[in-house]
């Protein structure tokens, strides 16, 4: 999945008002973030198999420090607490982002062949498979998105123009990023992926900046 991960990012920010965007997209997508870090680095492993669902070529071979749930279960914990002391934060909002984290891998099972691991170490995967059918990842992901949006729009509005056209633009980049990957050719190398795989760090921080520019409705 991927709208779908900052999706609930979005509508998260009705829960965690005082939160700012980009610490919410932080969360959700803390998986993907670290994983071609550590991909790069040797750690974990892909393949670039053609056909091996309707959706994407990869064959996410070993994961387990950045996509485990209980390698997740200790990364939301470990920002929930971090932010938690480092801001003076709610106990609720702690959680919030701790439980951001932790929706990675649950919308990942959702979405993921028998894949994605339990804990490093375990060779229990799991994975629903709604990757094997374009049409039906692009209904759920594309409503889940769609309907995150709409619960940031109802809790935020923008102080300027910037709010609304920062707010726009990131939309229609993701939207057009998704279908890019739909439609596209495979990936030419494994460190192609992990190296545009880095550069979702610039959509943290447009989370931050869009929060800039927008307030609590």
């Amino acid at each position: 999945m991927f709208i779908g991960h900052f999706g609930l990012a979005l509508a998260a920010k009705k829960v965690a008002p005082a939160v700012s965007l980009g610490t919410l997209f932080l969360a959700a997508q803390l998986a993907d973030l670290i994983w071609p870090v550590l991909v790069l680095a040797g750690v974990e492993r892909f393949e670039i198999r053609p056909g091996i669902t309707a959706l994407t070529p990869l064959d996410f071979v070993h994961y387990p420090w950045s996509h485990s749930l209980a390698a997740l279960l200790a990364w939301g914990i470990a920002l929930g607490l971090g932010y938690r002391f480092a801001r003076g934060a709610s106990r609720r909002t702690g959680w919030t982002i701790a439980a951001l984290v932790v929706s990675h891998w649950v919308l990942d099972v959702i979405t993921h062949r028998p894949d994605m691991p339990l804990a490093p170490g375990d060779s229990h995967r799991l994975g629903l498979g709604l990757w094997n059918s374009m049409a039906a990842t692009v209904v759920v992901e594309v409503t889940l998105f769609l309907a995150c949006l709409a619960v940031y729009l109802h809790a935020t509005r923008a102080v300027d123009r910037v709010g609304r056209y920062a707010l726009a633009g990131l939309v229609a980049f993701l939207l057009a990023v998704y279908v890019a990957n739909l439609l596209g050719p495979p990936p030419p190398s494994v460190p192609a992926v992990a190296g545009a795989a880095l550069a979702m760090w610039l959509l943290v921080a447009w989370g931050y900046w869009i929060d800039r520019h927008r307030v609590r409705a």
